[in-house]
């Protein structure tokens, strides 16, 4: 694959009219390395955040083992990339035939569940063509816990009650080799508190139960960095969760996991998009809600964008002063819009770029094909992402560092 510095490298080579996926694989690779090395447990990735291939690749090579994967096409995709990956399948809804594939012809061992129709299911469809049920299941109790201190709710589609959690922990119990309790706090945790809230209600259902756990799940929710905003650093809530976890009633050789996938994939990706009109404060470009800008347009999500305008693509300048945009994409579509503000040169025009970083966490995975649109090169660039939490030059963006002593 072609490299280039940086966007703008981009644009002067190839003045490209229809949207570029830049990729950084070294951001990917620190990012990896940060959970791989910092979390006080297995780091297992998200593959639904991003499914390609190159990234996973690039996860493993700098220490992720274990994905979590939510459907067979992710199992198939995921094995054929990393034959010697452990592939853990955490959604908690899954068919027969699915279950069957991945336990019989992948190798999966640890499957999530919320209910006890799934674990019956589980066991029929892991049962070999002689009658004997498996005996090395690791199955994984999904809780409905809070997503109120995330951007991005979790919490209605997924999780047993607590009211419900200690019965169907006891069943699961019988029937599992090993047994974990998994939760989802939501996507964009804002605050350590989230994981604090939901570990305590895990303690209160193993508590109701009285069975051993052999493992704690804090899922996902680890943050980015986006506009407006501003996570504490994500050391506070390793530490927060670690010292949560070791309070738990819990065998005393229980693993502690967590899911990323926005976290480890996000400063991976940005993208070059064209601005083929504008109308006042709205610009129509050639990427939208049908594309890798879907988060933009449905939950009003505000990417860092950077303008690459013809004149500074061979080293001239723009207007300093900055101007809230909102896009329209290319489709035919009036719902192919996404309010922003995207803040950009009040200057800009028709035939100028703009780069949208941090598209790495279900941008690029995103893009349909809907009315025609949704192609366009992959590139690899050698500059830094937009905003990161790995590269040591943010700043803290806490007003105290009280958030490390929730008790």
């Amino acid at each position: 694959m072609l490299e280039f510095l940086d966007a703008p490298a981009v644009a002067r080579a190839i003045a490209p009219d229809e949207p570029v996926i830049l990729n950084r694989p070294h951001a990917a690779a620190r990012a990896a390395r940060f959970f791989a090395t910092k979390f006080p447990g297995k780091a297992l990735y998200a593959v639904k955040a991003n499914p390609s291939p190159d990234l996973i690749k690039i996860l493993w090579a700098n220490g992720i083992t274990h994905y979590d994967v939510a459907s067979i096409g992710e199992v198939r995709m995921v094995r054929g990339a990393l034959p010697d990956a452990t592939l853990c399948f955490m959604h908690p809804v899954k068919t027969a035939s699915a279950i069957r594939e991945a336990y019989f012809e992948h190798g999966v061992r640890t499957f999530s569940l919320d209910t006890i129709e799934e674990v019956e299911k589980i066991l029929d469809a892991t049962t070999d063509v002689d009658g004997n049920r498996a005996a090395d299941l690791r199955l994984c109790v999904r809780l409905r816990v809070s997503s109120e201190y995330s951007e991005l709710s979790l919490a209605s589609k997924f999780g047993v009650d607590l009211a419900d959690a200690g019965e169907l922990l006891q069943a699961t119990r019988q029937v599992a080799d090993w047994l974990g309790v998994c939760f989802h706090v939501g996507s964009q945790a804002m605050t350590p508190f989230a994981y604090v809230q939901a570990l305590e209600r895990a303690r209160a259902a193993i508590a109701d139960a009285g069975v051993v756990i052999d493992m704690i799940d804090v899922g996902g929710g680890f943050p980015s960095v986006y506009p407006g905003m501003e996570p504490p650093p994500l050391e506070d809530y390793f530490q927060v969760i670690h010292r949560h976890f070791e309070a738990l009633p819990i065998a005393y050789n229980a693993e502690l996991w967590c899911e990323p996938g926005r976290a480890l994939s996000a400063e991976y990706s940005s993208m070059i998009v064209k601005v083929e009109k504008r109308r006042g404060d709205e610009l129509y470009i050639n990427e939208g809600a049908y594309g890798a800008l879907y988060d933009a347009a449905h939950v009003a999500w505000r990417f860092p964008v950077k303008c690459i305008s013809r004149e500074m693509a061979v080293g001239g300048e723009r207007s300093d002063d900055l101007q809230g945009f909102s896009f329209y994409g290319p489709t035919c579509d009036d719902a192919d819009f996404m309010e922003g503000p995207f803040m950009l040169p009040a200057d800009i025009k028709a035939g100028d770029w703009i780069e949208v970083g941090m598209l790495g966490a279900y941008g690029a995975a995103m893009r349909t094909a809907f009315n025609g649109f949704g192609t366009g090169e992959v590139l690899n660039v050698s500059d830094e992402p937009m905003a990161s939490l790995y590269t040591g030059e943010r700043k803290d963006p806490r007003v105290s560092d009280n958030v490390v002593s929730l008790r």
